[in-house]
Order: C-alpha cells, then structure tokens, then sequence
C-alpha cells in the first residue's frame, strides 16, 4: 500500500482527491493536510510515502520542499509559480533523501492529448491561439495548462499569439481551446472537463508512479503515460 497523505484537503478538489485515494485498493489516505482542518503538513509527512498538493501558489512551493526534506515523493496540481525556481530549491533540498516531484499543470488524460496533439498540429499550422476557461475561484491566469501548451506548441516551431486568453466565470470547471489557422482553413482542438473526478486516474497515476521517476523534478503526466 502506498501512504498518501492530501494536502489542501479541505478544498474542493482535496476532497475529490481524498475520496479516490480512500477508493483505491493500492493506495491508503494517510492524512489530510489544510489550515481550514487545523491540519497542518509538517505533522504528517511522517505518515506518508506521497504527498498530494493542491493548495495555492503562495503555500505550495513551502510544502514541497518539505516534502523533499523529509524525503516524501510530492505530487503537484498547484499552479501559478515559478517552475524553475521551484526545481532549483528541491533539488537543493533533496539531499540523500531521494525524494521525486512531479508537478502536472493538469491530471486529464484528455488535457494532456489535447496539448500532444496540438504540439503535433503546430508543426503544419503554427499560428495559433489560446483560449482557456475555468470557475470564478481559479486564481492563476492564464492557468497552468495554458502556458504547458504554449511552452509546447513554441517548441515544435509554432507562433503562440498573445495574449492567451483566459475567461473565469460561475458554472465553468477547467476548459480549453487551441485555435490553429492558416491559408483558408482553420483547426480547432478543445478538452472539457465537466466534473473534478476527470482529473482524479492522472492523480492516482501519478502517485502510484512518481517514486519510479528517473528525474527528481518533472513537470507533466505525459512521462509517466
């Protein structure tokens, strides 16, 4: 059994990732981590083999380095800071711990189809624009998976138009569009998630396999796909 202990808990995604964590016959919920449950990380680690974070962008930069001092493998969904600077301080922080991060901008296994296969559009097409929704609550913008997609359509050679465009609004989960034109024609690539338990088989995934992880620091569920 691998120990998982949430962290953000009390949020509405921790309790999504709580439920199918405490579903999973390979995986035990060891503890929920959150301010809101008196609740807080550094209490728990001990209990844990993986910690799942989906807090904020202020907390969880903190929480993974904690994490990786205490040599407990982290899964991210958090977004919003800076990536680089986040894998320069853990992989300071590792140590003899062996501890790995895997930080996803999103867990949908259509999400990151959607991305694949605009990267590959790119090569053929590569004007293009970026369109992304989600709920009123979402705090980064553009989200994560939107500058994922930009940072992968530029390296195939494509010409991501700025900005990218980001609409939050109530009844909205997490939306995507990428819109690829050229000579009379144009091609449209969008994945919807109408409902938090789309992204829970990547977290599941990704805790059952970031301690296999090659790398200490790797940003995105296709390397573990």
């Amino acid at each position: 059994m691998i120990r998982v202990v949430v962290s953000g808990a009390a949020g509405r995604m921790g309790e999504t990732v709580c439920e199918a964590v405490a579903g999973a016959d390979d995986l035990e919920l060891a503890g929920r981590a959150d301010p809101a449950l008196d609740a807080p990380l550094g209490g728990l680690l001990a209990e844990a083999d993986v910690v799942v974070d989906f807090t904020t962008p202020e907390a969880a930069p903190a929480n993974v380095r904690a994490c990786v001092e205490a040599g407990t493998h982290a899964v991210v969904g958090t977004t919003g800071f800076d990536l680089d600077e986040l894998r320069a301080t853990t992989e300071a922080a590792r140590g003899d711990g062996g501890a790995n991060v895997l930080v996803a901008p999103n867990f949908a296994i259509g999400a990151v189809l959607m991305m694949r296969f605009a990267a590959e559009a790119a090569r053929h097409m590569p004007e293009c624009e970026i369109v992304e929704l989600h709920h009123e609550r979402k705090l980064d913008a553009p989200s994560g998976t939107a500058r994922r997609t930009a940072e992968l359509v530029r390296e195939a050679g494509g010409n991501v138009h700025e900005p990218i465009h980001s609409v939050r609004l109530p009844g909205l989960v997490a939306h995507q569009e990428v819109l690829l034109g050229g000579d009379g024609q144009t091609l449209s690539i969008r994945h919807d998630s109408l409902d938090r338990t789309s992204f829970m088989p990547g977290v599941l995934l990704a805790a059952r396999r970031v301690g296999e992880l090659e790398q200490p620091f790797t940003v995105g569920l296709e390397a573990i796909l």
